[in-house]
């Protein structure tokens, strides 16, 4: 489903928004790894000092329209009805797209684990539990969160349209991917918004600050700002870890080693080695920039997990089939009613051009807005193919098989052979 409309900014600079779409614009941002239990699949991007430690890994290059209708298919083949399929092919396509292939499709593998134990709901749909004027929760009902979020932000956008503001609590929804595709999705109607995620019903990926042993999720946190005649949307959306645990399994499956400072092994020893994650005992991400990332991570986990009326990622919260169920604290604010109709954007696009201005330290690197690098990378794919390493190939074939689609078939709508 394409999106129909965006902000006049994009016509005039000849953004490729055509590939966005409805029902999810823009493509966890969470990836996580689960137990062999729900088989799970990761991406290094950004991280130039990442080295090979094995060569065992060759990369394919698949064009987007035919990795978006193999994954149809396969998400089909789980069980999935009506525009299901699109919204998640789409979905985790288009965060292929942008470079954050920790979020797109080598997250398959994980997924139709989930859905042969159980633990991922086909068919599901956004349910309200409570609403009191400018306040709404949502019950994810373990469905895609490619489904949920985007049902949830179109409530919260209507609730902001009218109240001005709308807090926007999501319940239990399975992995809700890149936050960013729910902030760029509220930036698309002209809304500000602020995303805060936790996850339940996984083991804890993430060290606390002056900890050596994970207790929390990767827990991230998105803003975005709607776009002005003159500049894109402002999109800030990370893991409150140093990575994100899906680009340790890119890593992983790549077979190269992490920058120093990234993780501890199961003896709670600093290591360079992705496979620390996946192997009992398993190791842990450090916070993002020590205790500010520590302190985000941690409210994080309590905005989402404890003040919507959910679960916070604990032992006791642990499935015995390890599933990726995400909440979500939303606020989406209709910036019309606090600066007025034209108020705010001489402001923003002065704040931005004063920033760009800055001398770059390296003469190569310019200053960037959040939300380019992504914007640049889809230019890159959308003309040269989405990389696919070979492990991350052999799980998708795999996990084809596993849900009644042939390998074969998978491959021919990849437009690759095997």
């Amino acid at each position: 489903m394409i999106l129909d409309r965006w902000h006049p900014w994009v016509s005039r600079h000849h953004v490729p928004w055509s590939l966005m779409y409805k029902a999810v614009p823009l493509g966890v941002s969470l990836t996580f790894t689960l137990s062999t239990r729900c088989p799970e699949p990761s991406h290094i991007h950004g991280l130039s000092s990442a080295t090979n430690k094995k060569k065992r890994n060759s990369m394919k290059s698949v064009q987007h329209d035919n990795l978006r209708a193999a994954v149809r298919a396969m998400i089909s083949a789980a069980g999935s009805l009506e525009d299901e399929p699109e919204l998640v092919a789409d979905n985790l396509v288009y965060a292929n797209l942008t470079g954050h292939d920790s979020h797109g499709v080598g997250i398959l593998p994980t997924y139709m684990g989930c859905v042969l134990t159980g633990e991922l709901k086909t068919n599901q749909h956004a349910s309200v539990i409570s609403e009191d004027g400018a306040m709404v929760v949502i019950d994810g009902n373990a469905g895609y969160g490619q489904v949920i979020g985007g049902e949830a932000m179109d409530i919260g956008i209507d609730r902001a349209r009218k109240h001005g503001v709308c807090v926007l609590a999501i319940r239990s929804s399975f992995h809700l991917c890149r936050i960013g595709a729910w902030g760029e999705r509220c930036a698309a109607s002209g809304m500000v918004s602020m995303h805060h995620v936790n996850m339940h019903g996984h083991y804890p990926l993430v060290a606390p600050f002056r900890g050596s042993d994970a207790r929390t999720s990767t827990n991230p946190y998105c803003c975005t700002l709607p776009a002005t005649d003159n500049n894109p949307p402002v999109v800030v959306d990370f893991a409150t870890s140093v990575i994100a645990m899906g680009k340790v399994r890119v890593a992983n499956n790549k077979g190269e080693t992490l920058p120093d400072g990234i993780l501890f092994n199961g003896a709670r020893e600093p290591t360079n080695d992705p496979e620390a994650m996946f192997v009992e005992p398993r190791g842990a991400i450090r916070p993002m920039g020590d205790h500010k990332g520590y302190c985000m991570n941690l409210v994080n986990e309590l905005l989402a997990g404890a003040f919507t009326g959910s679960k916070t990622c604990r032992p006791e919260t642990d499935h015995e089939n390890h599933t990726i169920l995400n909440n979500m604290l939303s606020i989406i604010i209709d910036p019309k009613k606090l600066a007025g109709e034209n108020g705010w954007q001489h402001e923003y696009d002065e704040a931005i051009a004063q920033s760009r201005a800055s001398p770059p330290e390296h003469p190569d690197r310019p200053v960037l807005i959040p939300g380019e690098p992504e914007r640049q990378m889809m230019v890159q794919r959308t003309r040269d193919g989405v990389p696919i390493d070979d492990e991350t190939w052999q799980q998708l074939l795999t996990a084809a098989d596993s849900v009644g689609l042939p390998d074969t078939e998978f491959a021919r709508l990849a437009g690759q052979t095997i």
